[in-house]
């Protein structure tokens, strides 16, 4: 198992991973009968895309020995209606100032991104709309 989620009631959850006992609750959001005082669900689903891409790009650029520390995600989650569900998420990133890197570099760095596993398992439908913004 991966995780175990506990209903806590009033619409918040607490979820544990497993392997480090690392504790994450959520709320329903304010649009939708929730507090909005914790990351909902569908919060989490957009969040996680950002944190995976950054993830990835981290692992390639370690390799190319490239340090992106200090790097910043911006996540937009678009909600749709009819069925209420997550229609886009926008992606944007910083990367901090003073990190000098070609062309070839960037490209390698932002191909690693968008081939992140969250990035590749989120139905079609919902469009990811990703910027880098390395200036």
């Amino acid at each position: 198992m991966t995780s175990q989620i506990i209903y806590k009631g009033a619409l918040r959850t607490e979820a544990k991973h497993l392997q480090s006992s690392t504790l994450i609750e959520t709320d329903a959001p304010v649009d939708n009968q929730g507090k909005g005082e914790r990351f909902s669900p569908t919060d989490l689903l957009a969040t996680s895309l950002g944190n995976c891409m950054l993830t990835i790009m981290g692992i390639k650029a370690r390799d190319m020995q490239i340090n992106l520390e200090g790097t910043k995600v911006d996540i937009t989650k678009i909600m749709k209606a009819e069925p209420r569900r997550v229609g886009g998420i926008k992606v944007d990133f910083h990367f901090p100032e003073g990190l000098e890197l070609n062309d070839k570099d960037k490209e390698i760095l932002q191909r690693a991104a968008i081939t992140c596993p969250v990035a590749k398992s989120i139905h079609p439908d919902i469009e990811q709309d990703i910027t880098f913004k390395w200036d």
